[in-house]
């Protein structure tokens, strides 16, 4: 149910769900940096510079925040517009479903100019939460290994999270995700501030584009964030990627399918005015015909199908 298959889809599932946490403290602003390493013996490591998970004792339970965040279903924190204003990891479930099907995980945060650590073993705490001294700045890493018990192969696919990883550095512009292969030296550094418009023109990089920059539009209204940004191109077929809170959502959505319906009145209504019709109204097939677009949407507790949101 929450990561969608024990195959390759849900194992490196299990790394961008770690990943979201990281990209939900830098859609608050308090996170530029991430960085994901793959390590020899297929465990992944995921470090950032945001505020470092909570570890002062959850008043409802009496354990550290941290172990209730990793131990309990939605236990994040952010829902009811208490938490984050937007937040790709909406369930709150991300983290804690990491830490059920891992091997072992280690977390350690860097918070109130000290660095915290605790260890986990299948989804349960093997190590009380520890201070270990003073440390300089703020961040959470999380390391974790995959249960061979659970997924068929625990080996991750260095092209199949650069692609994500890249995708997430079009989607938030400024941040820097940087993607290192222990097994094999690989590594890659992503960041992009022309946002979703350089997208487009790596999406189109091996097509000819009519106009040679995308068209972008951005506007905020009542807390939602709108960006559009799209180019026609030589292409026979449409390529059309929405996303809700930096979340692909693959099987579109009202977002998607408000924007296919308008820019189809809007071509048609240019057309009528300027009696440009030869045969009556386009379709919306012909009108994005060629067309290579990305919507993102940002919104507080969109509605998803699932924890893999789709």
């Amino acid at each position: 149910m929450y990561i969608g298959s024990t195959g390759p889809r849900g194992l490196h599932h299990l790394v961008y769900e770690v990943v979201d946490n990281s990209i939900d403290e830098a859609l608050a602003g308090y996170c530029d940096r991430i960085e994901v390493t793959v390590h020899p013996d297929n465990s992944v490591t995921v470090t950032d510079n945001g505020r470092g998970i909570p570890v002062d004792i959850h008043p409802q339970v009496g354990r550290p925040a941290l172990e209730v965040v990793l131990t309990r279903l939605h236990a994040g924190g952010k829902f009811g517009g208490r938490g984050y204003k937007v937040s790709g990891g909406l369930h709150g479930v991300g983290v804690s479903v990491v830490n059920a099907l891992a091997e072992w995980l280690e977390v350690r945060v860097r918070r109130h100019n000290r660095l915290y650590t605790q260890r986990f073993a299948r989804g349960e705490p093997v190590t009380e939460l520890e201070e270990r001294g003073p440390a300089e700045g703020t961040g959470t890493e999380v390391t974790f290994r995959p249960d061979p018990r659970i997924f068929k192969e625990i080996a991750f696919d260095y092209d199949t999270l650069a692609q994500r990883l890249r995708e997430l550095a079009f989607l938030n512009r400024g941040v820097t995700i940087v993607l290192r292969d222990e097994r094999n030296g690989k590594t890659a550094t992503f960041c992009n501030e022309g946002g979703i418009k350089d997208f487009v023109t790596y999406l189109n990089r091996h097509k000819e584009a009519l106009p040679p920059e995308p068209v972008y539009f951005g506007a905020e209204r009542e807390g939602i964030l709108v960006e559009i940004a799209l180019q026609y191109t030589d292409a026979e077929r449409e390529q059309i990627l929405s996303y809700a809170n930096t979340i692909r959502t693959v099987d579109g959505g009202t977002h998607e399918a408000g924007f296919r319906a308008a820019l189809t009145r809007v071509v048609n209504d240019y057309a009528k005015k300027y009696n440009l019709f030869k045969n009556g109204p386009l379709g919306g097939e012909d009108i994005r015909e060629g067309l290579t677009a990305v919507i993102s949407v940002k919104v507080r507790e969109p509605q998803f199908e699932g924890q893999t949101k789709t």
